[in-house]
């Protein structure tokens, strides 16, 4: 009698498993790799948001490109770069929650805006929003 030799077979289950976490594992991280500023720009005929009651860090640029920050009773008092980036770090550290928005004169050139934001992010700003004012007329 011959005896029954057991076939070799391969279960591939496993291996479409751990293809899928990759899968999702890339698409997750595919948009933190991207480089540049975020800038969520609002639309013309856009409504105000209100994602919470909590009043934002204002961070102010004029035609100059001086900065000024909302906080304490110095907020009228020009500061440093680094100034601001240090006391935005230090409010976030308490409410990481926090909506970070940035109040740009018009005449301001398009660069100091982007540092400013980009060193927003760096103080740990997940996001940051650019105050316009509605269209007239509308």
């Amino acid at each position: 009698m011959r005896s029954r030799r057991a076939v070799a077979e391969i279960n591939v289950v496993p291996y479409i498993d751990v293809m899928l976490v990759l899968l999702v594992i890339f698409m997750a991280t595919a948009p933190l790799l991207m480089q540049g500023v975020e800038v969520d720009l609002p639309k013309a005929d856009s409504s105000p948001v209100s994602d919470s009651d909590a009043e934002p860090l204002i961070v102010s640029i004029d035609a100059e490109a001086r900065l000024y920050l909302n906080l304490g009773a110095s907020d009228d008092q020009a500061l440093s770069i680094e100034t601001v980036k240090q006391r935005v770090a230090t409010v976030l550290k308490r409410n990481p929650e926090k909506a970070v928005m940035v109040w740009g004169d018009a005449a301001v050139p398009y660069g100091e805006v982007v540092v400013l934001m980009s060193e927003l992010q760096d103080a740990g700003a997940p996001s940051v929003g650019l105050v316009t004012e509605a269209p007239v007329g509308r």
